[in-house]
């Protein structure tokens, strides 16, 4: 007879997919009978009934019997040993449930250091394997609201497939920030493209794809990145190793740019509006959108919108943007009051660079009150102060945007209590917008409680007197970026001035002058600045750490009133200065690691127009750079004429950015050693050096991070030989009077050799037509494109460069030889500036050459509403013959400069070529 053991008491314990059950005692003194289920095979409904289990087996056979005869097996078994496993099995499940708390709590945590990334693919193959469910609740939540750091880690690629599709179906998914050298700005969508094509590449062996462009099996996951929100530049590049991906992407977003609103409209009825927004979490802490001009307000709008709302509603908002002018806070108002819309507290970074404004900023900022960083930059004027300007003239853009809430702050009073929305806005950059003025800035100076950065760089419009009472109310700021602006004496006396402060530290006396807290001050460019106004600026300035006085009056005496210790930046090229003052401060700032001194010839001289002072005796600029400084960027020429190697060790040994110009020549044996000396150089600018193939051979070679190359005007005896190494890390090269033997064999060779999204070429005197398809098919995802003087490359017109769609900056200049050819209608046709605008949607530069035209002239562009297009140069020759050769050529007489802004169109003649 058959008791039920007491130890059990018919208790079933569960294990993987395996039941165990006290079926009774044995015969056998102290033995008792367990019945083991794989619930995993068992049936349900009218399936048949399962035979009657085998007779017991022992505890020591089990381990050889596979597979399991039936579903159920009994096993004779220890009844002192059951109740052991009874208790364990107890132990080990309480156990689980203390590791699932420690999990859950880790996991929810918000925490810079990433739980290592091994630890959690480890966890995932063993819960995997032993059934612990809560492991493949938690791990995809945790990497997806961690997905910026996990996607840095070098075991991203050993990831699972079934964990990452769990990790990028999670709704916390968060991508929003930078690379983590925080200087490479990436878009949201691609840095999740970027690393799923990465593990792709790593996890897709060659068997199971048998052609380069197959997209199937776990090429799925790229089904998940929403390509409508990609960078086109990122899309076109694609297309070199994944050419049907890349074709799709760079189709939608055209798509996209010619017909937003339609292609939102038809989401709406299809029930698909979720794929186009933004992906914006709770954990978000930065919105990148730099490059991305597809994505319009209406992207913002509906990214901010619940996911519940009905469709009806849904279509009239998207339908709204088509008046969305004077309207807009209108709508702002209902839908705060129809719906309660998201928000996101914990944004504080908002990157609109290179995109057109948007019509709702405010309403932005309303769904982030958290933000405290935005980046509205433009590209900068062309016309600079130091031009010489023949006429200019203006006018206001037919369809003018009345309202300006859309693009600055305005409240009745600026002294009015500041809204709490705006209360942590600290950091503001305005890059390039020239339409600006006094007025604007006076209303942005709303942010006065908060607001310590402000850039205004290439700002035109303002003026001294305006940025000087923007700054009287605005006592906070400690960083400014006013390069080429009209910054002067006025705004030093208020930055200089006393006043009443808001200090608590009574014992400082100089709390109240605002300059003494200067972090950041940067003045290249600024013309309007004194001398006696300048050496009164750095005699108050020591707490600086970035200090630029590039292109500005500075002398050796205002640089001697400078005795600040915390520098991490300087930048005096183009100026006066001499070792006289700049030997001290190098001396007095041991953690200087950027130092600019190009274009400062007196550096090779002694001058006396100071007094000594007690450390004034100093050696040359080399000695006293590689006896204080370990510098990471340099800009040097005159004074620096290093001979041995030696005297670039240690102190360049950091060096990430080089550039070497007018002024010194840097010998063979120091060029070829640049990347012993600077192992980490990834930028490297050379003028008016003296190159050979053995130096940029090896530059390319042996300089694994280097990402730009420029060589201008260097002399020596370069040949193909140069640029027939691989150099996968390059992506910018300007080879200026350098190569004037490049064929298209050369070019080709180079398409092979390096992945480039930045190219300029001057005096290729042997291209032709054909080098424009060998360019644009090598480089689909070029942004820049410089052609001058390269051969007869235009001369059956540009079709071919419209192929790289994500071209922002062309320059085509003298690239038809022949009259011969013009006089027969050859050349650039006069449609080229509208044919450019539209074939080339990101097109924000375009400069050409009047004499390659074919037809006398070109076109003015219309309907300009919606593009991107800033700035149109279109230079002037005139033929100009040489009295020692006898033969005339080509020379630039003057440039008309076409510049447009959100307000106005601007007609400039200058005197020179720009």
């Amino acid at each position: 007879m058959k008791q039920e053991a007491a130890s059990a008491h018919n208790q079933t314990l569960v294990g993987r997919n395996m039941a165990f059950a006290a079926a009774g005692e044995d015969t056998t003194a102290g033995a008792v009978v367990l019945e083991i289920t794989d619930t995993s095979s068992s049936t349900t409904g009218d399936a048949p009934s399962s035979p009657p289990p085998p007779p017991p087996v022992s505890v020591s056979d089990l381990a050889s019997i596979d597979p399991l005869p039936s579903p159920t097996i009994a096993v004779r078994a220890d009844r002192h040993r059951q109740a052991r496993a009874g208790a364990m099995f107890l132990a080990v499940e309480n156990l689980l449930m203390e590791c699932e708390k420690w999990f859950s709590t880790m996991s929810s945590q918000t925490s810079s250091q990433l739980v290592p990334l091994d630890f959690i693919i480890e966890v995932w193959y063993f819960a995997q394997e032993h059934g612990v469910t809560f492991v493949q609740d938690i791990c995809p939540g945790y990497l997806a609201q961690n997905f910026v750091q996990v996607i840095s880690r070098k075991s991203f690629n050993k990831i699972p497939y079934d964990l990452l599709c769990s990790t990028i179906e999670c709704p916390h998914l968060t991508v929003d920030s930078m690379k983590e050298n925080d200087e490479l700005t990436l878009s949201s969508e691609k840095q999740l493209c970027e690393a799923l094509l990465c593990w792709v590449s790593e996890n897709v062996k060659p068997r199971e794809q048998p052609c380069q462009n197959t997209i199937d099996g776990q090429l799925c996951l790229l089904n998940k990145v929403k390509i409508w929100l990609l960078p086109l530049e990122f899309a076109a590049g694609t297309k070199i190793h994944w050419l049907d991906f890349g074709n799709n992407i760079v189709c939608t977003i055209l798509s996209l740019l010619k017909n937003s609103l339609q292609i939102l409209l038809d989401a709406v009825a299809d029930g698909t509006l979720e794929r186009y927004r933004i992906r914006i979490t709770k954990y978000s802490k930065k919105i990148v959108l730099s490059g991305c001009p597809q994505i319009t307000t209406a992207f913002l709008y509906l990214s901010v919108l619940p996911t519940d709302l009905d469709a009806a509603f849904k279509r009239r908002i998207v339908s709204s943007y088509t008046q969305i002018n004077h309207k807009s806070f209108i709508l702002y108002d209902e839908l705060e009051t129809a719906v309660k819309t998201l928000s996101f507290r914990n944004v504080h970074m908002v990157d609109l660079s290179k995109c057109p404004k948007f019509n709702d900023l405010l309403y932005l900022l309303l769904r982030c009150p958290w933000i405290s960083e935005i980046d509205l930059t433009v590209d900068t004027s062309t016309v600079m102060p130091r031009h010489s300007v023949i006429s200019s003239s203006s006018e206001i853009l037919g369809k003018v945007k009345p309202n300006l809430r859309r693009y600055y702050i305005q409240y009745p009073s600026y002294d009015s209590q500041l809204n709490s929305v705006f209360s942590n806005i600290s950091r503001l950059t305005l890059e390039g917008r020239n339409d600006i003025d006094d007025v604007n800035l006076l209303q942005i100076s709303v942010l006065k409680k908060s607001l310590c950065y402000i850039n205004i760089r290439n700002c035109t419009m303002l003026t001294d007197d305006g940025i000087s009472t923007f700054l009287l109310k605005c006592k906070k700021i400690h960083s400014m970026v006013l390069s080429y602006t009209s910054f002067g004496d006025q705004s030093i006396q208020t930055l200089c001035m006393s006043r009443p402060s808001d200090s608590t530290d009574h014992n400082d006396e100089h709390a109240h002058v605002m300059a003494v807290n200067m972090q950041e001050l940067r003045l290249a460019g600024c013309k309007g600045i004194g001398s006696a106004a300048l050496s009164q600026l750095l005699s108050n300035i020591n707490a600086t750490k970035f200090l630029c006085l590039r292109e500005t009056s500075l002398t050796d005496g205002a640089l001697c009133k400078f005795i600040g210790s915390c520098l991490e930046y300087l930048d005096v090229s183009e100026t006066e200065v001499s070792m006289v003052s700049l030997a001290p401060v190098i001396r007095r700032n041991s953690y200087l690691n950027c130092l600019k001194t190009a274009g400062c010839p007196s550096l090779l001289f002694e001058h006396n127009e100071v007094e000594p002072m007690s450390d004034s005796n100093y050696g040359d600029f080399l000695q006293e750079i590689k006896s204080i400084c370990y510098l990471e960027d340099v800009e040097m020429g005159w004074g620096f004429c290093p001979i041995l190697i030696e005297d670039l060790i240690p102190s360049f040994s950091r060096v990430r950015k080089m550039t070497i110009g007018l002024g010194t020549t840097l010998a063979e044996s120091v060029l070829h050693s640049l990347p012993v000396i600077c192992p980490f150089l990834e930028f490297l600018i050379l003028r008016f050096q003296v190159i050979s193939d053995r130096i940029v051979r090896n530059l390319l070679e042996s300089a694994l991070n280097l990402q730009v190359l420029c060589l201008h005007c260097c002399l020596g005896s370069l040949t193909s030989y140069s640029f027939q190494a691989k150099a996968p890390a390059l992506r910018i090269l300007r080879l200026e009077w350098v190569t004037p033997w490049i064929t298209n064999d050369d070019l080709t060779i180079l398409t092979q050799n390096c992945s480039l999204v930045e190219l300029s070429l001057s005096g290729c005197k042997l291209l032709d037509s054909s080098s424009q398809e060998i360019i644009c098919s090598g480089w689909p995802n070029l942004t820049l494109l410089h052609l001058e003087e390269c051969g007869q490359i235009t001369i059956d017109g540009v079709s071919s460069i419209f192929n790289c769609q994500a071209l922002e900056d062309v320059l085509l200049r003298h690239t038809v030889i022949s009259e011969a050819w013009k006089l027969q209608g050859r050349g650039i046709g006069k449609a080229i500036i509208s044919d450019a605008i539209r074939e080339l949607p990101l097109l924000r530069k375009l400069a050409l050459d009047l004499c390659d035209a074919s037809e006398e002239g070109y076109d003015s562009p219309n309907n300009l509403e919606g593009t991107m297009i800033r700035t149109v140069r279109m230079s002037r020759c005139k033929s100009w013959r040489s009295c020692f050769e006898g033969s005339s050529k080509r020379v630039h007489k003057d440039t008309i400069v076409l510049e447009w802004s959100s307000r106005r169109l601007t007609t400039t003649i200058v005197k020179e070529r720009l």
